[in-house]
């Protein structure tokens, strides 16, 4: 039986520039007490918050978290501590640090070839695009994939484009260019990750397959993000143009993969596997989203009851305390 009463906290962020709104939390906050939960919508760093108050915490839109990984990690511990996190922390401290790609490439599921630099790799002259050490490559090697030609860098610890771009070796000032971007990643502590770009994403796009209380709740598609000559800083479309869709036998697939693989198989409230086609035409992981995915109920409005009766199942469950 679900409690009548079930206090639930919708973890979001601060509204400040360079951060978007969340468009469903308005909806999914009222669904909640029209189901008869008591749902508040409250910031992660809020000192005035009584965790232990709630019988859950679900983290929806902490999209600020990239800025301050650290803290938003020490959070997550203590708060669930304190009251049932979903998803638990040990998940969130993984999946806030896109080296989990490395992981599932080990694990033997299909990701975006990744190749990382830390700090001291990129202060002892590392550059962005060379085989070998140092920083390893993590995934299978595309075919025909020359070493050069167009290439993507972000940090690992990273959302929406932040200090994301696209660089393309033949373009003038594409090594200078990467190289300011490099120093600046680094010298804010971050390490750099950096993938071929892959094509197919510019005409077959890119899938997100969510999936909410075990099951799949919805598919979207969404174009390309980075587009050529934007430089990181700038801002840009974490979500562009995204569409309805129904995904393929092997997009599932690989998303199944993907989930299966993250460590400790943790019960997962929801979870989003970005998708997009290798040069073989097969899908690829490209993000693992454990932590704040954008759920995109405004794109699939009939999602949001699957939701709530997942939440109030979540609250149900005995708290640790």
């Amino acid at each position: 039986m679900i409690p009548a009463r079930s206090r639930i906290a919708l973890v979001t962020c601060r509204p400040q520039p360079g951060v978007r709104v969340d468009p469903d939390l308005p909806g999914l906050w009222r669904a909640l007490g029209e189901a008869g939960a008591e749902a508040d919508a409250v910031c992660w760093d809020d000192p005035a918050i009584d965790w232990a108050s709630y019988d859950l915490a679900v983290i929806r839109s902490t999209w600020d978290y990239t800025w301050r990984t650290d803290a938003f990690t020490a959070w997550a511990d203590r708060c669930g501590a304190l009251t049932r996190l979903v998803n638990p922390p040990q998940v969130v401290r993984w999946n806030t640090d896109k080296r989990y790609l490395g992981d599932l490439a080990a694990a033997g599921v299909p990701v975006v070839r990744t190749r990382y630099l830390s700090p001291e790799d990129i202060a002892a002259g590392a550059r962005p695009w060379e085989p070998g050490e140092p920083g390893n490559w993590k995934g299978p090697e595309e075919p025909g994939e020359p070493d050069g030609g167009e290439y993507v860098i972000k940090p690992t610890a990273g959302a929406g484009g932040r200090y994301a771009a696209r660089y393309r070796t033949a373009d003038p000032g594409a090594a200078e260019a990467a190289g300011q971007h490099l120093a600046r990643l680094a010298a804010d502590g971050l390490t750099a990750m950096v993938q071929p770009y892959v094509r197919r994403i510019d005409t077959t796009g890119e899938r997100a397959l969510l999936f909410f209380g075990g099951r799949l709740l919805h598919a979207i598609r969404k174009g390309a993000v980075l587009v050529p000559q934007t430089a990181y800083d700038a801002k840009k479309n974490a979500h562009p143009d995204p569409r309805p869709w129904e995904p393929t036998r092997a997009e599932l697939d690989v998303a199944e993969r993907a989930l299966a693989a993250v460590p400790g198989a943790p019960e997962l409230l929801y979870a989003r596997v970005d998708l997009v086609d290798g040069a073989d035409g097969r899908p690829r992981v490209m993000e693992l989203e454990l932590v704040e995915p954008n759920l995109f109920l405004s794109v699939h409005p009939g999602s949001l009851s699957q939701v709530v009766e997942g939440v109030l199942k979540a609250a149900a469950v005995i708290r640790p305390h």
